[in-house]
């Protein structure tokens, strides 16, 4: 009975410790593409665009810069 106690303990301080370090690394990127949306969408819409048409674009261009670099591809 004890060891499957200290067995969940021990596997619900991994999960937790696991779940911190990938919340961790998700805050740190979000500054990084979050710079580069409102770069996109400034210069964008100093270009004369609408903001839908601004948000879609930088949108699209900005996340597919965070999937290669989350993958490690050079675009």
């Amino acid at each position: 009975m004890a060891n499957k106690f200290v067995t969940g303990f021990v596997l619900v301080c991994i999960v937790l410790v696991a779940a911190t370090t990938c919340v961790q690394q998700a805050q740190a990127d979000d500054g990084r593409f979050k710079s580069c949306f409102e770069n996109c969408e400034k210069e964008c819409l100093d270009g004369g665009q609408g903001s839908t048409f601004c948000e879609m674009k930088c949108d699209a261009d900005c996340g597919a810069k965070e999937a290669a670099a989350k993958l490690n591809i050079n675009i």
